[in-house]
């Protein structure tokens, strides 16, 4: 147990999915697992355990941003023993060809963080995906005939930016595809540790064209993404 974790050892299976909405985590284990167990509900941030053809799996709410990732991701890791991290959530597309309802693959993951800048002093480390993970999402998103990108995704400490796209002007200009708020972390941690991690996102609104999609077929598409997720999780 942790401070933000009354689950046991053995709770948690080796592999685990990171939504950052704990209802989304509620809603992943209630529509994909057999036989679902609540592990851990401190400060609503709802951990479960069950199967997915025939298989141990979790799913473990992250919360929002890197500071709150980086508590859970060190804790499944280091006190329960995870092994396999997939993040699931949305992005934002900083790319036109990038279309709303498309999975983004984060490769690598490029930050304005202190979490990850503070770390390694004059270096710049890259944080990167599980190239094994990466590959096999990639597959299945082609066999499942879903449209995909795998790139540079930006992981940022700021949702509100005081001069709007500005704040991202030179990314889109040197292939950043998306930005969320918590895949840097996720991978500093996962290299840290040696175990594996994967971001996959569905695009929900590109910053660049203004489009974006309407919460059912948001749902819809996070749908296909969880299931691609689960599917590497369990072959992993």
């Amino acid at each position: 147990m942790t401070p933000h974790n009354h689950a046991k050892a053995g709770d948690y299976a080796e592999a685990v999915l990171l939504p950052g909405d704990p209802l989304r985590a509620k809603w992943i284990a209630e529509t994909f697992f057999d036989n679902p167990k609540l592990v851990n509900s401190v400060r609503n941030c709802l951990g479960y355990t069950g199967t997915w053809k025939g298989k141990p799996i979790s799913v473990q709410a992250s919360g929002m941003g890197q500071p709150s990732l980086s508590i859970y991701v060190h804790e499944l890791i280091n006190t329960y023993g995870a092994k396999t991290l997939i993040r699931v959530g949305t992005c934002g597309g900083l790319n036109a060809k990038v279309k709303v309802r498309d999975l983004v693959l984060a490769q690598g993951a490029s930050t304005d963080s202190s979490i990850v800048k503070g770390r390694f002093g004059a270096f710049n480390f890259a944080p990167l995906a599980d190239f094994g993970l990466l590959r096999a999402a990639a597959d299945k998103a082609e066999a499942a005939g879903m449209r995909y990108h795998a790139g540079n995704m930006l992981s940022s400490d700021i949702f509100y930016h005081a001069n709007g796209m500005a704040g991202y002007d030179t990314l889109p200009q040197h292939g950043v595809i998306g930005v969320e708020m918590e895949a840097a972390a996720l991978y500093t941690l996962a290299a840290r540790f040696d175990v594996r991690a994967l971001t996959i996102c569905t695009m929900t609104d590109c910053l660049i064209t203004g489009e974006e999609i309407d919460a059912e077929q948001r749902q819809t598409s996070l749908r296909d993404m969880v299931t691609i997720a689960l599917d590497v999780a369990v072959e992993a």
